[in-house]
């Protein structure tokens, strides 16, 4: 019997799961079976005994919040002490505070869907590295857009910055406006983080685009609170973009609070000209109730108490620096015998994960994969997630990657 599929054609042929999780099930059911499996693919930190690192702190602030009010309907923006205090903690400021507007959202995932739905028509391209996170291509596909890149590293593997600059006065030349997505500090996947010079170039680069269309640059803030202090100052160039841009900022808890599970983040916008803050905030709000209606009730109200009950805030600062030190031994163990490897990687000071170029990514990870070690491909180069590496299995991981990268080489 011929049946036709009530699905659009489109949507027919869509894969049902995310690649990178695709490949963790593979190598937990590896695992489970009894194989020593060593899995780098999951951007979540675990301790090194393999148990997820948690943060006592956030467990404390989840169990102060009354049942009867977690229960209860968020704003479908998001709750407004919720919203201030991530405005304050995004800006720092109260001069740049004030310039800012904000809405909640399932984690920077939903923040990044906001901004390409409300800065792009649909057809239209956002502009990326060429290594970004995966999903951007999803989230842009499934709301009819696309992603375009320019080149991430010059000779020097350093940010290309004259491919950007070339690529986005292309894009407004062709579409009119562009939405830029930068992962900075510590970028997923190459744990890359842009220095002062840097920032300064990108800056200068959005606020002359901005004279020639609308430009929006959206900061996915995910992994900023595992940067250096020197790479957390990309606050000191906002000003400098807002003179003629729109600057967005994806916040989340899911790394800088370890709850990957809460589905607590927001969307920042920030803009000069108040009445175009107002419509902006309106059409994220219109946003929300179009796709998730509320978020987390009970998330939101912990995550205020994590931002703005001192007690609670200076120890999840404190908790959080227990986690950087973890990653740093582990960021020093790989740097070092890596180096000795001869292996090659972007400039790596901290963050979940580091990037080891190979002529074919595919072919590594698949050579890795033989000797029980699971990392996630690119188009030349591997992501490694050292968060959910134990420093112990560092030198394997380094061997197994030598051995992928060799036999490609």
């Amino acid at each position: 019997m011929t049946t036709t599929s009530p699905l659009i054609p489109e949507a027919a042929t869509r894969e049902g799961n995310d690649p990178i999780f695709a490949l963790h099930g593979e190598a937990t059911r590896r695992a489970a079976a009894g194989e020593d499996i060593l899995n780098a693919t999951l951007g979540a930190l675990m301790n090194d005994d393999g148990s997820l690192a948690v943060m006592p702190s956030v467990a404390e602030a989840i169990s102060r919040v009354p049942a009867a009010k977690a229960a209860g309907y968020a704003p479908i923006a998001g709750d407004p002490p919720f919203l201030e205090a991530v405005v304050a903690d995004v800006c720092g400021s109260a001069e740049l505070a004030a310039q800012a507007v904000a809405v909640a959202s399932p984690g920077s995932t939903g923040a990044i869907h906001h901004a390409v739905l409300n800065f792009l028509e649909p057809g239209q391209a956002a502009l990326a590295p060429s290594y970004y996170w995966g999903p951007y291509q999803t989230i842009t596909t499934h709301a009819r857009r696309s992603i375009e890149t320019f080149n991430m590293f010059d000779a020097e593997t350093r940010l290309d910055l004259d491919a950007f600059e070339k690529t986005l006065d292309g894009q407004i030349d062709r579409q009119g406006r562009a939405l830029v997505l930068f992962n900075f500090p510590c970028n997923n996947p190459t744990g890359y983080s842009l220095d002062q010079a840097e920032w300064e170039a990108v800056a200068e680069i959005v606020r002359a685009a901005g004279d020639r269309g609308p430009v929006a640059f959206l900061l996915d803030h995910a992994y900023a609170r595992f940067g250096s202090e020197a790479s957390n100052r990309w606050i000191d160039h906002i000003p400098r973009m807002l003179e003629t841009a729109t600057v967005l900022v994806g916040w989340t808890i899911s790394k800088s609070f370890a709850q990957y599970g809460a589905r607590v983040g927001s969307l920042v916008a920030l803009h000069r000209d108040a009445e175009e803050r107002g419509r902006i905030r309106n059409a994220l709000s219109y946003s929300c109730r179009a796709t998730w209606s509320n978020c987390n009730h009970l998330g939101l109200l912990a995550t205020t108490e994590l931002l703005t009950n001192p007690d609670l805030r200076e120890r999840s600062a404190a908790e959080r620096v227990e986690m950087i030190s973890l990653l740093d031994k582990r960021v020093a163990a790989f740097s070092d015998l890596a180096g000795r490897a001869g292996l090659t990687f972007p400039r790596y000071e901290g963050g979940f994960f580091v990037a080891v170029f190979t002529p074919d990514g595919e072919r590594t990870a698949a050579a890795m994969r033989e000797l029980g070690v699971y990392v996630v491909p690119m188009h030349g180069a591997v992501r490694v997630a050292l968060c959910a590496t134990p420093t112990s299995a560092i030198p394997r991981l380094v061997d197994a990657l030598a051995a992928g990268v060799g036999a490609v080489a």
